[in-house]
């Protein structure tokens, strides 16, 4: 059992529906929200009386947190401080939509003890906006990271998403100079994907993608603008400057276990990945599907892979009671050779250029 744990909490409303997403949210009115924040206190109390451990992370994730509202999120906030042992460095994440930002007091966030912002920037670009289905303008973007700082929220990440229809790479390398004139500290930026049941799937043969081949220059131009530029790649999609790493986010690539609370929330504690499904009642009525046992040889290894600091050999040793066995460094000969991965004494990770088909090359490791 681990000695310190993260927290998640799932904020399933938003505003609109952007194109792209396939993550379970809904709109909301006054009241729906009310009564979600209200089942989330409880159910946050109801976890506090059995888990013990030291909460390192709290991240509110979505959908849009920020929707919300200020006083909604403190007494969310507030009910896991007197629910939790709260660690005293803890990393209390927020993720803010610009438009919906706009309206936080972020003087009472920080006094309550967010820390840390992650704002869906995913361009800086009006029309690649437009077609993502953002309802936000850049401006909007610029003027709610001010907010935050001015605050005293020092720690902010923003997202960026790569292979937009009709998106090149000097629009690209636009968008990264606006988020570094903005000081912030962390970036995360990932290709987008079309998935089903998205507005964008439904439409995809009229869309102008880049093609692979114009995703991977997209990415890798992105990965050395931003080494140039003092922000380090860390994980396939995050970047940042020294010591400003996502700490909930390393959690879960390290296999560390964490409690989700809300509809569709995850969660991995006491050995036992476990969720809630995708629906408010399941959520209200306090359903939860057992799925399996976690941390398991094949996770440690696909979840460390995910990391630029890799699989570290004496660790998985050290965990599961052997050594990788001769068949995975075998195949991991090939890889090596043709630039995909590199390893040394103690470790192997995948290079920039790896990362793009990792995916290919962890199905082909892993069995």
């Amino acid at each position: 059992m681990s000695n310190t744990i993260g927290l998640y909490l799932h904020i399933p409303f938003c505003k609109s529906k952007c194109a792209y997403c396939d993550f379970f949210s809904r709109a909301a009115d006054e009241q729906q929200l009310d009564k979600y924040t209200a089942a989330l206190v409880h159910a946050i109390e109801k976890w506090g009386d059995t888990a013990k451990e030291t909460v390192a992370s709290v991240y509110f994730g979505g959908g849009t947190p920020s929707i919300l509202g200020t006083e909604r999120l403190c007494r969310l906030l507030s009910a896991v401080k007197a629910s939790f042992a709260l660690a005293d460095n803890a990393e209390i994440t927020l993720e803010v939509n610009p438009e919906s930002g706009l309206r936080l007091d972020f003087a009472a966030l920080r006094q309550t003890g967010f820390n840390r912002v992650s704002m869906g920037l995913q361009s800086a670009d009006e029309q690649e906006l437009q077609i993502l289905g953002r309802i936000h303008t850049p401006q909007q973007a610029a003027q709610a990271v001010r907010a935050a700082q001015a605050a005293g929220i020092d720690n902010i990440s923003l997202d960026l998403m790569m292979g937009i229809p009709l998106q090149t790479q000097e629009s690209l390398r636009r968008s990264i100079d606006f988020c570094l004139s903005l000081g912030v500290k962390h970036l995360s930026s990932y290709i987008l994907k079309i998935e089903q049941g998205t507005r964008f799937y439904s439409i995809k043969e009229q869309l102008q993608l880049p093609d692979e081949d114009e995703q991977a220059a997209l990415y890798l131009f992105a990965v050395d603008y931003l080494r140039q530029n003092g922000f380090a790649q860390y994980e396939i999609s995050n970047f940042s400057l020294s010591g400003f790493e996502s700490r909930h986010n390393t959690l879960y690539w390290r296999c560390g276990e964490y409690i989700g609370i809300g509809a569709a929330a995850h969660s991995f504690y006491h050995g036992r990945r476990f969720y809630t499904p995708r629906s408010f009642d399941a959520f209200y009525g306090g359903e939860a599907v057992d799925d399996g046992e976690g941390g398991g040889e094949e996770e440690t290894i696909m979840l460390a892979l995910r990391l630029t600091e890799g699989l570290d050999f004496a660790a998985f040793e050290q965990r599961f009671g052997h050594a990788l066995s001769p068949v995975f460094f075998q195949k991991l000969r090939k890889y090596k050779q043709a630039g995909f991965m590199t390893q040394d004494d103690n470790h192997v990770c995948f290079t920039p250029k790896g990362f793009l088909v990792s995916n290919t090359i962890l199905s082909d490791l892993l069995t």
